[in-house]
């Protein structure tokens, strides 16, 4: 089994991966892409990009497996038949972890606390009269848009703090018995924003979640509500959140997801807009699932199912089959 590997994220964990791999296994480790002649006899490819070009050199190919969640970057049209496509996540336990840890920040105001402190402003009611004293993240009332294994994981990680909460999702419901207060469909988004003081944004991005966070959702969730997407940053209206940032329409918000992305490499600011400049916003580089503990767990889903190609098994994650 020829396979060709193209992610800097698994380079890493390579001794894992290639352990876990069938007997006979050929690995190819390649940086930025992979030569034409290494495609031609490949059967597997791991990346998460793959074009039309890359398609059409590889000729033996039976399956594409990016180390993600995201296969938006794979031309599928360009696939032969039966080229199988899978994906994989183990993102939940460490994303839960960035929402947890920034809602903290953000619902005791730590942020506000560490700038003005700077200056040599003691920003804290015991200081200053005027400043009210603030509420601990077990007061929150958490909402959740989107519950899949990301939300679950982070309620899991939220309740014994004494946070109550609730979600809207795509069918309106969730498999299991969760505890959460209720579950709705995105009908009820308005009424989930006003509930809430801490919502946490990781629905699917699609046509119909596209932007569905907007200035009246952010009006509803008002000026003592903190705003988390780990989802995409395009379901949130990006100057719908800059105006309700700027504006102290909400209180705050974490970001970890964008409107702008990097091109081969090359950096650029996350939006046309001046997010940097406010005061109240978390930026993060979409690193809240970028952790030791995600690669290795994907390390070994991928390796498992190059497993299951040789021996016939169904896949796990299938994605195009």
């Amino acid at each position: 089994m020829k396979i060709v590997v193209v992610d800097p994220n698994l380079a890493p964990h390579r001794k894992r991966f290639e352990a876990l791999l069938p007997p006979g296994s050929d690995i190819g480790w390649f940086t930025g892409a992979a030569p034409e002649d290494e495609l031609s006899d490949a059967e597997v490819f791991v990346g998460s990009r793959f074009t039309a070009e890359m398609a059409s050199a590889a000729r033996r190919l039976r399956l594409v497996h990016p180390a993600a969640a995201g296969t938006d970057r794979i031309a599928f049209d360009a696939l032969a038949p039966g080229v199988l496509v899978a994906n994989t996540f183990h993102h939940e336990r460490s994303i839960a972890e960035y929402v947890v840890g920034a809602a903290v920040m953000l619902q005791r105001g730590f942020l506000t606390q560490d700038s003005r402190l700077r200056d040599g402003v003691w920003a804290t009611s015991v200081y200053d009269s005027s400043i009210p004293q603030i509420p601990t993240l077990g007061e929150a009332y958490i909402g959740f848009v989107g519950f899949g294994h990301i939300g679950q994981c982070t309620w899991k990680l939220l309740q014994p703090f004494g946070c109550t909460a609730a979600a809207v999702t795509g069918s309106g419901k969730v498999a299991d018995d969760t505890g959460l207060q209720w579950v709705g469909d995105t009908g009820r988004l308005d009424q989930l924003m006003r509930e809430s003081d801490v919502v946490v944004v990781s629905a699917p991005l699609n046509s119909r979640t596209e932007g569905m966070i907007g200035a009246p959702q952010l009006e509803a969730l008002g000026p003592s509500g903190v705003l988390i997407n780990v989802g995409r940053g395009p379901l949130v209206q990006e100057r719908a959140l800059f105006d309700a940032l700027a504006g102290d329409v909400i209180k705050g918000a974490a970001i970890d997801v964008w409107y702008r992305y990097p091109v081969d490499g090359i950096g650029c600011t996350p939006s046309d807009l001046p997010f940097d400049k406010l005061p109240n916003i978390l930026m993060t580089p979409h690193s809240s699932g970028v952790t030791r503990d995600t690669f290795a767990g994907r390390a070994g889903d991928v390796a498992d199912n190059i497993g299951r190609l040789v021996r016939g098994e169904p896949l796990r994650n299938l994605v195009r089959g």
